[in-house]
């Protein structure tokens, strides 16, 4: 049976690297990435490093307004499903890519699975979230994540082919557990100390295209007592320079650096004393590592990870994001809600039994 798996944005790959290695083995798959993460050196990178098969087509998308996006990668994903008539479009996470797809696959007649379904913002000027309710009410198999993301479907009247399998990215995590705990280089590489410095990213666009917000966030930078490592992410580097706001970079305990590879960044979030973030990703990776994170953000879909501490949202917004630093308690409990690492191997299984 062929299934075909499609991409665009670099947390997806992330997905898509435990994902695909088990369908593979059961299934004919064909890896179409819609070029929506236009960095083409980011992009081979990353796909280099968690050794995923090259993609069969890449659509070259690139950048632009929301529904042009949408649109151009609507047309060029239609002439090759209705080409290659596979048997199931699989989809991931809140991307354009991910709605653009999930169209496609509803106009088209086929089943259409999504991994990381039931996740929710309940902000609909967020542009992600737009996309999971268009996939969700789209989908014909979800796959959860989270017990709260089963409820929110079925809260949707969402009740059939729901399954809770925890987070695939995890997979990926438990499987290099041992390279990514003991790569201290990365950290001899920054001259950084474990459990002595700070995680930080910053690129969401209610920051990066509200200057306000942007440089709420930055202000804080100065104030915190240790070492920052931030990796700044095109977007955020782009809004900084338009803006004039590198004198704010200018301070002594901070490592700006271009974006870093995959197992850097585990181990630069595993052995730091802090992480400050807008990244869903970096979140939940965080809350694994069980390392304390400060929300740059006013929401996330990771409630789990709030709900027992481990996180707390204090938004663009410099008093709370620096009373929160400075008071942070860790919490007693960890529950470990996000799975248990064989995320993929179960929907594998599961696919296999109802296709």
């Amino acid at each position: 049976m062929i299934v075909a798996s499609i991409v665009g944005a670099r947390p997806q790959f992330i997905k898509c690297a435990a994902v695909s290695k088990e369908i593979r083995e059961h299934f004919h798959e064909i890896l179409i990435h819609t070029g929506q993460h236009y960095d083409y050196e980011m992009s081979k990178s990353f796909f280099n490093e968690l050794k995923i098969s090259q993609p069969d087509y890449n659509l070259g998308i690139g950048s632009g307004l929301q529904c042009w996006q949408i649109g151009m990668m609507m047309i060029k994903l239609e002439e090759i499903i209705l080409d290659k008539k596979p048997d199931l479009i699989i989809v991931y996470g809140d991307a354009n890519s991910t709605a653009a797809a999930s169209i496609v696959a509803a106009k088209s007649n086929i089943p259409l699975a999504h991994i990381e379904a039931g996740l929710r913002e309940f902000k609909k000027n967020i542009p992600e979230e737009i996309n999971k309710l268009i996939t969700d009410i789209l989908s014909d198999f979800y796959f959860c994540p989270t017990e709260t993301a089963v409820s929110n479907l079925k809260n949707m009247g969402i009740e059939k082919n729901v399954f809770k399998v925890g987070d695939v990215t995890l997979d990926i995590i438990y499987n290099n557990l041992k390279r990514i705990e003991e790569n201290k280089s990365v950290l001899k590489k920054y001259n950084l100390e474990e459990k002595d410095y700070y995680f930080m990213t910053c690129h969401r666009a209610s920051n990066t295209n509200n200057i306000e917000h942007l440089k709420q966030i930055l202000s804080v930078l100065k104030d915190i007592d240790g070492q920052i490592i931030f990796p700044l992410h095109p977007r955020t580097s782009k809004a900084i320079k338009q803006n004039g706001l590198e004198k704010i970079l200018n301070i002594g305990n901070l490592i700006v650096t271009s974006p870093t590879g995959y197992f850097e960044t585990q181990t630069l979030i595993k052995h730091a004393k802090m992480v400050l973030t807008d990244s869903g990703g970096v979140i939940k990776e965080a809350y694994f590592y069980k390392t304390p994170t400060i929300i740059l953000d006013m929401q996330t879909e990771w409630v789990e990870t709030v709900s027992e501490g481990w996180s707390y949202i204090a938004g663009p917004n410099r008093e709370r994001i620096l009373n929160r630093i400075r008071n942070f308690k860790i919490p007693d409990f960890h529950s470990n809600c996000l799975g248990d690492g064989k995320a993929s191997e179960k929907i594998v299984k599961i696919l296999i039994k109802e296709l």
